[in-house]
């Protein structure tokens, strides 16, 4: 079974086998060292002055930055499922929100957080996703991020790249945390968030000294000296390891290069053969196609032709399927699935199959991977 859902990703043989090593303790110096090398590739990826990784999902890390650098007041982007986690957040916690709400194909738009701003001068945090993968969503966070860091430098800027990190070179010149997931384009098990921080950030989370397992002070006491404060999931963070090593070789602006070429490619292919793409604004990390036969044709997918794509969910249920292309991708796989997608059409009486989409997918791919 091929799976192309946007997480879990599938794990490659070579994490499987760093990952299938002897457990060991996460309070020896062996383990030290590799949380180490960790830390400092993870540095190197993400750009930022220092890098935190927690037991848990990127929920986690997504509380865990709310709880630490909002004192006052919220505002949050709801451009989908996981923009809409950030208010339940704040709401958990007792934490004000304003939320500006859109529709899941719609991205957020500078005028919108800045009205809001004004109108709002308490508000000491910012939230919104790079990609919001309900939707297969990109919005402009660089951008909104920098408009929002003029209004007021003191505003903590969060951002959840969990499908974005890995998949394209952030800019971060103006964000305060950054937080990416295992499941995603690093290609592991779920079970391992990670929060890319700012020198302001750092300064905010000492003063602050919030909560208990998600203490960001108590994790950054520990993880400046190669430990965690609670169990390292060690086995992931192994793993994790290894696909850093590894994408190093590669070389991460050739990944880039490769997911950018998958991802728009993928996105010429559907429409090649009259789909239509669900965002105004593409993410290179999925393509969302909108499809009213969406869930029977994941079926066909999936029992004919052994290919695991996603659905939709909420008010997309049963409207959307989505297409990962996060992660190392073989050339090959990618055009499976695309030729399964037009063959499974063809089973549903709407179009005859002539192998449109895997020529048109070809085509722009190694145009665009020259």
């Amino acid at each position: 079974m091929l799976l192309f859902t946007p997480g879990p990703t599938p794990v490659p043989e070579f994490v499987r086998v760093a990952m299938s090593e002897p457990t060991i303790h996460h309070r020896t110096p062996e383990f030290e060292e590799i949380f180490a090398t960790t830390r400092m590739l993870l540095k190197e990826v993400i750009q930022m002055p220092e890098v935190l990784l927690l037991a848990s999902s990127g929920s986690g890390a997504m509380e865990a930055c709310v709880t630490s650098l909002c004192q006052k007041k919220l505002l949050s982007i709801n451009s989908g499922k996981f923009g809409e986690r950030f208010g339940k957040i704040a709401k958990a916690f007792g934490i004000p929100n304003v939320e500006i709400k859109n529709e899941w194909d719609t991205p957020a738009s500078v005028e919108s957080v800045l009205e809001v701003l004004k109108q709002n001068p308490e508000i000491d945090a910012f939230c919104i996703q790079a990609c919001e993968s309900a939707g297969g969503l990109r919005h402009s966070y660089e951008e909104i991020a920098k408009a929002v860091k003029n209004h007021n430098p003191k505003i903590m800027v969060i951002v959840d790249s969990i499908t974005a990190m890995g998949v394209e070179k952030l800019d971060v010149s103006c964000v305060d945390a950054l937080i990416g997931g295992s499941q995603k384009a690093f290609m592991l098990p779920p079970g391992l968030s990670i929060i890319g921080l700012s020198q302001c950030a750092i300064e905010k989370i000492e003063e602050r000294n919030v909560g208990f397992y998600f203490n960001l002070k108590t994790e950054l006491k520990n993880q400046v000296k190669n430990t965690t404060a609670w169990t390292a999931p060690t086995t992931i963070i192994i793993g994790l390891c290894a696909f850093l090593q590894k994408a190093k070789e590669i070389g991460w602006d050739k990944i880039y290069q490769q997911t950018k070429a998958r991802s728009l490619a993928c996105n010429e292919a559907m429409q090649s053969i009259g789909l239509k793409i669900y965002p105004t604004k593409p993410a290179l990390s999925i393509t969302c196609v909108y499809d009213e036969e969406s869930d029977t044709l994941r079926k066909i997918l999936k029992n004919k032709f052994n290919v695991n794509i996603a659905g939709g969910q909420d008010n997309l249920k049963g409207k959307i399927f989505r297409i990962n292309h996060m992660g190392l991708i073989d050339i090959s796989e990618i055009s499976w699935v695309v030729n399964a997608i037009e063959l499974s059409l063809q089973e549903l009486g709407r179009c005859e199959f002539k192998g449109t989409a895997n020529q048109v997918f070809l085509k722009h791919y190694f145009k665009l991977i020259k």
